[in-house]
């Protein structure tokens, strides 16, 4: 970033209204100064001028002129109607006026010539509407009809004086080369790179034949900006450019809120399902069912009765939805309800700015809060290499400003070694939950598994799990160890069978056991009974004999003590 002496704070700027260029400047641009506009041909010059001069009709209420050199006022209305300026409307305010100043094709020049009489009655015209803004487009044409480089110089001071006199926010455009610093095509027009107060160039090429655009904002004054080469793209709205998160921005709102994956027990391992808002990566190598996550994300989001958007870079749209129909994902009836909008992205042609550019408005016009997009390293294709991390960094980006909950999967190149890495764009440091899909060959059979390699801010299991797709639906299985190996399909199903089998073993076993101890036990209760029953018949044999004798003694006893009564013997000798 370039630092200016004077804060741009204290500069006061215009807005241009256009997206991301006012991000690059500062606040638009330098207002009551004059900024060079150069480009070569088609790279979007008059598309930008009148877009800033419409923007600040409309909403900044400041009139503007626009003097055409080159083309008709005419044909430029009539171009400028499909990006739905309402160019007529702000001529009828009287909020936008047109001059027409196209040498003729035959002019022959004879005496002196200047631009002082095109700016006495611009000046009238500034002061009928109260212009605040002017774009005088194409001007090297007019200066080309002059003799020499110190005529164009003059003619270029006069108009720098009287712009700065009028007090305009003024664009200037003109023609450059194709060459990287936007060299302008006449040398004497070069100086005016050093007069103006701003500076902008727009670059528009073709790499391994797909079209590329780049604006650069090569100086400005009293202002600090953005130096470095911004791509953009002429949509249906007009220019757009493509800026990056920029310092001072309002950060995303977050929540805690979850949303389903679609599968119970992927949720289960992410410790309830995704964040809402945030970006999931998917990525597996072709074949490992990375549209069959984002299809089962899809319908449980639909579900929800939230509106989502597939966007299909590999199938159309009805291809897709007959695929997931064999594996119980059924989108059928979302997508005739409205509840859900599948794009085929193969209709979109150009670069990967186009792409993000037209995803971006189709999800606007959907309103959908869910988006999956399959697979997005197709941004990386032949052409968009250079740019293809830029635009998934602000896919991204926006849609966490938007709150919409983004599934994007990752095609991994199929003749790279299998083990487990980033995505083609390298933006799984991007990305808040990181899924990945990979093959396991084993026992003449190709296997699948998934694991959760990160998910920010939540607990999530470490674990590999079997995906399985059948007409059922979409299963996660546990995986086996065996001798520190993973086992998956057959062998694990005979590991299974082989544990069911031994479990099953174990409890007849066991059963058996039990039958056995309860016989023992219950012969070991009859000879506890009949050892009872033993000791009572002793014990009462023991106490009848014990009285048996106490009788037998008593009677004795009682006898002897008669007897002496009887002989009349002595007491003494009855008592003993």
């Amino acid at each position: 970033m370039k630092s200016a002496p004077t804060p741009s704070a204290r500069l006061s700027k215009a807005s241009t209204g256009i997206t991301g260029l006012d991000e690059m400047t500062g606040g638009g641009l330098p207002h009551g100064r004059t900024t060079l506009l150069a480009g070569g041909p088609g790279s979007g010059k008059t598309i930008l001028s009148l877009q800033f001069l419409a923007n600040g009709a409309r909403s900044s209420q400041e009139a503007g002129i626009f003097v055409a050199f080159e083309e008709s006022s005419k044909r430029i209305v009539e171009n400028a109607e499909g990006f739905n300026w309402k160019i007529p409307e702000l001529q009828e305010n009287k909020q936008l006026y047109f001059m027409d100043a196209q040498p003729e094709a035959d002019l022959v020049l004879s005496g002196g010539f200047d631009l002082s009489g095109m700016l006495a009655v611009l000046e009238g015209q500034v002061h009928a509407m109260k212009a605040k803004r002017i774009v005088i487009d194409a001007l090297d044409i007019v200066l080309a009809l002059l003799p020499d480089p110190m005529s164009v110089r003059r003619e270029i001071y006069r108009l720098h004086d009287w712009l700065l006199a009028q007090q305009l926010t003024a664009i200037i455009t003109a023609k450059a080369s194709g060459a990287a610093n936007g060299a302008l095509h006449q040398e004497s027009l070069g100086f005016m790179q050093f007069m103006v107060d701003c500076s902008i160039f727009l670059n528009h090429g073709v790499v391994l034949g797909v079209s590329q655009r780049n604006v650069r904002v090569q100086k400005y004054r009293g202002s600090s900006f953005d130096e470095n080469e911004s791509p953009f793209l002429i949509s249906k709205t007009g220019f757009e450019v493509a800026v990056a998160r920029t310092l001072g921005r309002v950060d995303a709102d977050v929540t805690d809120e979850r949303v389903s994956s679609g599968l119970k027990r992927l949720d289960t391992m992410l410790g309830g399902g995704y964040y809402r808002g945030a970006s999931v990566l998917i990525t597996g190598f072709p074949g490992t069912a990375k549209t069959t996550l984002s299809g089962a994300f899809a319908e449980a989001a639909c579900k929800r009765g939230e509106r989502t958007m597939f966007v299909s870079f590999d199938s159309d749209g009805s291809e897709v939805i007959r695929n997931l129909r064999s594996v119980g994902i059924k989108l059928d009836g979302y997508v005739k309800s409205g509840m859900l909008s599948m794009i085929s992205a193969r209709t979109i042609t150009g670069s990967a700015e186009t792409y993000l550019v037209r995803i971006k408005l189709l999800t606007q016009e959907h309103k959908a809060r869910c988006l999956v997009i399959d697979p997005v390293s197709t941004l990386s294709k032949s052409g968009n290499e250079l740019t293809a991390h830029s635009v998934a960094e602000r896919l991204i980006d926006w849609a966490k400003a938007c709150g919409i909950t983004l599934v994007c999967t990752s095609l991994l190149d199929e003749m790279a070694s299998q083990t487990e890495g980033g995505s083609p764009l390298q933006i799984s440091t991007l990305a808040d939950t990181w899924i990945h899909l990979n093959y396991l060959v084993q026992g003449g059979e190709r296997n699948r598994g998934m694991s959760i390699i990160k998910s920010r801010g939540t607990a999530h299991s470490n674990q590999v799990r079997e995906l399985i797709l059948s007409d059922a639906g979409v299963t996660l299985a546990d995986t086996y160890t065996a001798g520190g190996e993973v086992l998956m399909g057959t062998m694990r199903w005979e590991k299974e069978s082989a544990e069911r089998l031994a479990t099953e073993m174990a409890e007849v076993a066991a059963r058996l056991k039990k039958v056995k101890l309860d016989a023992e036990e219950a012969e070991l209760e009859v000879r506890v009974r009949s050892l009872q029953t033993e000791l009572v018949a002793k014990q009462v044999e023991k106490e009848l004999l014990m009285r048996s004798t106490e009788s037998r003694e008593q009677e004795v006893t009682r006898g002897r003590s008669e007897m002496a009564e009887l002989r009349g013997a002595d007491a003494h000798l009855v008592r003993e």
